[in-house]
């Protein structure tokens, strides 16, 4: 089994949980580095971006997932398409734990920052259910 920290539609209760169909760990859980986290564009996309150091450190659910199930995250990302999220590793702690036990897990970021008229909201801390509400799926 793999770990997965999901900060936005894959978490449990919100859009695109269906797809994630991984084992959830316990706690809530935190990036160990600062990230930016915008909602992006007409769909206000959740949109984590590869810039460790800026932004916040991003709250999130952490999983245990298998190959398969990572696999059906990877399609849902679209990590094979150039405007898809990528797949990489980070560090992540129980929030309660502050800096200490960090775990390796996959995240899904995207490589390219918003352009500024695209970003919706952000930087934020949190993807919370009042942010799902305004998401709207690809398939929409």
């Amino acid at each position: 089994m793999l770990p997965a920290f999901v900060f936005g539609t894959l978490k449990q209760g919100f859009p695109n949980f269906a797809t994630n169909v991984g084992r959830r760990i316990d706690g809530e859980f935190v990036t160990l580095e600062r990230y930016p986290l915008y909602l992006v564009g007409e769909r206000h996309s959740p949109w984590l971006i590869d810039l460790p150091g800026q932004g916040h450190r991003v709250a999130g659910q952490l999983f245990e997932v298998d190959e398969a199930a990572l696999a059906r995250m990877d399609a849902l990302e679209r990590i094979t398409e150039p405007d898809g999220y990528r797949r990489q590793r980070i560090r992540v702690v129980k929030r309660i734990d502050g800096d200490g036990n960090a775990i390796e897990a996959f995240v899904y970021l995207q490589p390219i920052s918003p352009r500024p008229q695209d970003i919706r909201l952000g930087p934020l801390d949190d993807y919370l259910p009042a942010h799902a509400r305004l998401y709207r799926s690809r398939a929409a």
